[in-house]
């Protein structure tokens, strides 16, 4: 007599991936493409993350070969939770996510006979029930800093790192030095301990590659006894890129009437808001370089965890007639910028940043050298790096007069040494020499693409 058990066959996937990205979109959208370049190897890939970043996401991928391996799982958040009233606001509102993420990861792990989960180290502790739940799950933590940020950062956590090299840069800076708690705030050498020591994850990796940060990838992976993987830059592992728009933005119509590297782009990131005091300046500064330049001034994006989703009423205002004063060399954007085609635009010869890590290596693969501004977390640590180590930036000003305004004539200091002298040209030369390293690397059967490829063979084998 035959049975219907047949019937209830259910098909499970080899293996199954979940994304788990801290929801800052300088953390989240590396993450979201490399789940992308994971999705294109046919493999399934689930994104965790808050609805209102989800929706913005999804926008990105429509009609994209990779869209239909690729599943949104919205998280919500539960509308309290007694967390201790000393503890930072970001803090309490990421031990929100806990428990749906749990129920998320076990939800999933039902249609893979493996589940991979790859997180953001800032949520390491979001996985630990999942664990000891879970029996077929392995993890992998990202890093969406430098290693060379990484190394500082653990070098003035943990007492045994010790490298010559190192330590003579840092005796010869003495306080221009970055130090963590002036960075990240008290709680950030805690953190750095955490992530060290945790044990749970079967390799670690990085949006970085061997062409920028050898010596500090090394350096890494000699103070663990799992794998490290350097898988960037990110932005090039895919071919095509985001935007859908047919039309083409302001920004690349100003530089297509410009000429060959004579413009500077200016802009902060999504996490920085300027004050008027200091807008103020750098719309002085700009003016008085008499170089040409692109401006991206815009707030700091909403942040979630403040559960009040109303834009800052608060506007920053240019000074009257600068932008008439400036009118054919000089562009104000105040919302969106598309900050890679605009780098890699033959009239675009520097940029001045924040130095966030997504920013700088966006910058150095497209070979324009930086001016450098950096505002907090690990952007002190990137901005030593490019303008000591690789020396294709320029200080702005340095870290330990970060709590000064910076003037007019500093800023129009800066902006003149990149884009008209010497030194700024062999700024450039170098910044160009690493590009070409770099698009050799992640290029078919290059040593950066065969390090990612490296790394889809292990979590699917």
């Amino acid at each position: 007599m035959s049975t219907n058990s047949s019937d209830k066959v259910v098909h499970l996937d080899e293996v199954i991936v979940a994304m788990l990205p801290f929801h800052d979109f300088s953390h989240l959208n590396q993450l979201f493409v490399l789940a992308r370049f994971i999705a294109s190897h046919n493999i399934r890939v689930h994104f965790l993350c808050l609805a209102d970043r989800n929706q913005d996401l999804k926008l990105r991928i429509q009609g994209g070969l990779c869209a239909s391996n690729i599943h949104f799982h919205d998280l919500l958040v539960p509308s309290s939770l007694d967390a201790g009233n000393d503890l930072p606001s970001i803090v309490i509102f990421i031990k929100k996510l806990v428990e749906p993420i749990r129920r998320s990861c076990i939800d999933i792990s039902t249609n893979a006979k493996r589940l991979v989960i790859i997180h953001d180290s800032i949520m390491m502790e979001h996985i630990r029930d999942v664990h000891s739940l879970i029996p077929n799950v392995e993890s992998y933590m990202f890093h969406a800093i430098s290693a060379f940020a990484r190394y500082s950062m653990l070098r003035q956590s943990i007492d045994h790192l010790v490298d010559d090299d190192h330590e003579k840069m840092i005796k010869q800076m003495h306080d221009e030095f970055p130090l963590l708690e002036s960075c990240c705030g008290p709680y950030a050498a805690a953190l750095v301990r955490k992530e060290h020591e945790w044990k749970l994850n079967s390799g670690e990796i990085m949006n970085s590659c061997r062409e920028v940060e050898s010596k500090y990838l090394n350096l890494l992976a000699h103070t663990k006894d799992k794998q490290y993987w350097a898988i960037g830059p990110l932005h090039m592992l895919l071919e095509s890129r985001d935007s859908s728009n047919m039309t083409k933005h302001e920004c690349l119509e100003f530089l297509d009437k410009q000429d060959v590297n004579s413009v500077i782009f200016v802009s902060f990131g999504t996490t920085t808001t300027l004050t008027q005091e200091q807008v103020n300046e750098l719309t002085l500064g700009l003016e008085q370089s008499n170089h040409n330049f692109i401006w991206v001034l815009r707030q700091a994006d909403k942040k979630m965890e403040t559960e009040n989703f109303e834009e800052n009423d608060e506007k920053i205002e240019l000074p009257k007639g600068f932008e008439e004063r400036v009118e054919g060399r000089g562009l104000v954007v105040k919302n969106w910028a598309p900050q890679l085609e605009i780098l890699g635009h033959t009239s675009t010869g520097g940029f001045l940043s924040h130095c966030g890590w997504n920013s700088c290596l966006e910058s150095i693969s497209m070979g324009v050298p930086l001016a450098a501004w950096p505002i907090n977390y690990d952007q002190p640590f990137n901005a030593v790096f490019v303008t000591n180590l690789l020396k294709i930036a320029t200080s702005v000003r340095s870290w330990a007069r970060r709590e000064e305004l910076v003037t007019a004539s500093t800023i129009e200091k800066a902006v003149n040494k990149l884009m008209g002298t010497t030194e700024g040209i062999e700024m450039r030369q170098r910044a160009v020499e690493l590009s070409n390293q770099i698009k050799n690397s992640v290029s078919r059967g290059g040593a950066a693409r065969k390090e990612i490829e490296s790394f889809i063979s292990c979590i699917i084998k």
